[in-house]
């Protein structure tokens, strides 16, 4: 299959404008048609100048700007050396964009369907949320989040929903905002409740769609997997290059940039890391 040298070469783009949404968390939104079409669980490699280049979701830019046109964004948590640089980046400053790249989460014949996210892993889901929306499917979508502080995207989801039938549960580790407990444990009370629904029509979830720490997705997979309900997953490995020649992100056989980042419940059960294991850096794998 050609290269397309459009999504390869690196773009310059300029910041049009940083939003807060907690202390550690900024979206940062810029204009690039490319990116701005990017399909629902796509990433980018962004170069940040005089730093390195880091592997990131497409988020959806907010509905009500009016001067969105050809608008993508990108949400940050300042964690490492690469992540704060570009948490530190204002209006004004530019970044090169290569991409997007990757498969997507795939909708079928779904009616009713549940997102499981935690994190700005709740990025990718956005997005699908988006095109849920369009399709007029039912959706139930489960924000995790430590605390109340960093509790983000909740507006946001019901917006992007506001033209279907939908839910959004908030869940927080300390029970500082909406239901006490793991984004997993909402969804085992939902799922549970259509255990015995599955052999009829009327079926709780056609499928299940997460994103977010590996621990949290490997457990989605397992209450999915306990309830007979398809399940699709977008995984997160380090990348150095984004299209398949350095095999840094592997997962078994499988490259992440290249053959991911969506997998669905066949494919996750043939790896052995999955859950289990990252590698670091030097590509040695640690225990979870």
């Amino acid at each position: 299959m050609p290269i397309n040298i459009d999504i390869n070469r690196i773009r310059v783009v300029i910041i049009d404008k940083i939003v807060h949404e907690t202390p550690t968390v900024k979206t940062i939104v810029f204009k690039d048609r490319l990116s701005s079409e990017a399909k629902p669980g796509q990433f980018l490699m962004v170069w940040i100048p005089r730093g390195e280049e880091l592997p990131m979701s497409v988020m959806v830019p907010d509905r009500k700007d009016k001067n969105n046109k050809d608008s993508a964004a990108l949400t940050i948590r300042k964690h490492g050396y690469g992540s704060t640089l570009l948490f530190d980046k204002r209006p004004g400053d530019i970044l090169g964009v290569r991409g997007p790249y990757g498969n997507e989460f795939k909708i079928g014949q779904n009616k009713k369907v549940l997102l499981v996210g935690g994190g700005t892993g709740l990025v990718p889901l956005m997005r699908l949320a988006r095109k849920l929306n369009s399709n007029k499917i039912d959706t139930t979508i489960i924000i995790g989040a430590r605390t109340k502080e960093e509790v983000f995207f909740e507006r946001m989801a019901n917006d992007l929903l506001r033209d279907t039938r939908h839910q959004v549960i908030v869940t927080t580790e300390d029970g500082s905002y909406g239901e006490k407990g793991y984004a997993t444990d909402a969804m085992a009370r939902l799922v549970d409740g259509g255990k015995q629904e599955r052999s009829r029509k009327n079926a709780k979830f056609d499928c299940v769609y997460t994103c977010g720490p590996e621990l949290m997705m490997k457990k989605v997979y397992d209450l999915a997997a306990s309830a007979s309900l398809p399940v699709q997953a977008s995984l997160e490995r380090y990348m150095k290059c984004g299209i398949g020649i350095c095999s840094s992100c592997c997962i078994g056989d499988q490259l992440v940039c290249r053959d991911g980042t969506i997998y669905n419940e066949r494919q996750l059960s043939t790896m052995a890391e999955f859950g289990r294991m990252y590698r670091d850096k030097s590509g040695r794998r640690v225990p979870y």
